[in-house]
């Protein structure tokens, strides 16, 4: 059975891949037709899922990014916003701060024309402005103006006092009540 689901699967690659000239168009055909679901969705989960990356049908980009060692290892989140010509290096990560009690809840927007070494992160609720360059390995949690450069610097480690809730939250599918994750499945929030 498990074969006959992976001949199946090829196939319809196949014939997917006879109406789109690569994985981008078929993204941008799923973005513009609002389908995150179905098979055209899975085929372009089941690819990015080989690279071991992750690049959410809604994210919106103005023109196709390059990516000079190919799609490996890269993370954008969902509502993240991208501007022309990005350049975005492997194991990139593009992400939304959704922990409660964070500063920048949300995710980031990056302007035109910026490059992005290989295994920057780029989190939370912060605009990333035009013709920016972030280096390899630069964790950039804050604004950048335009023509900025971001790069890595010694880690500093600070001790909070108190316990920290690094529990992962996001809203009910009806937006009426905060759900967190813990032990494997999302619970509902208490109201203290």
């Amino acid at each position: 059975m498990i074969y006959l689901k992976n001949w199946l699967k090829s196939i319809l690659s196949f014939f997917v891949f006879l109406k789109f000239k690569d994985i981008w168009e078929l993204k941008e055909y799923l973005e513009s037709h609002h389908k995150e679901s179905g098979i055209l969705a899975s085929i372009y989960s089941q690819y990015l899922d080989k690279k071991g990356s992750y690049i959410g049908i809604p994210a919106k980009f103005q023109n196709k990014p390059y990516f000079p060692h190919g799609m490996l290892g890269i993370f954008i989140s969902d509502l993240t916003e991208i501007g022309k010509n990005a350049v975005i290096f492997q194991q990139v990560t593009i992400g939304a701060i959704r922990t409660k009690g964070s500063k920048n809840i949300g995710n980031p927007k990056i302007g035109d024309n910026c490059y992005i070494g290989a295994g920057a992160k780029i989190l939370g609720n912060i605009t990333i402005g035009n013709n920016c360059r972030i280096g390899a390995n630069a964790v950039v949690t804050k604004d950048m103006e335009d023509n900025s450069v971001a790069y890595c610097s010694p880690t500093i480690i600070k001790k909070k006092q108190e316990k920290m809730d690094n529990r992962f939250y996001v809203l009910s599918e009806d937006n009426q009540s905060e759900l967190y994750y813990e032990d494997g499945k999302f619970h509902q929030s208490s109201k203290d």
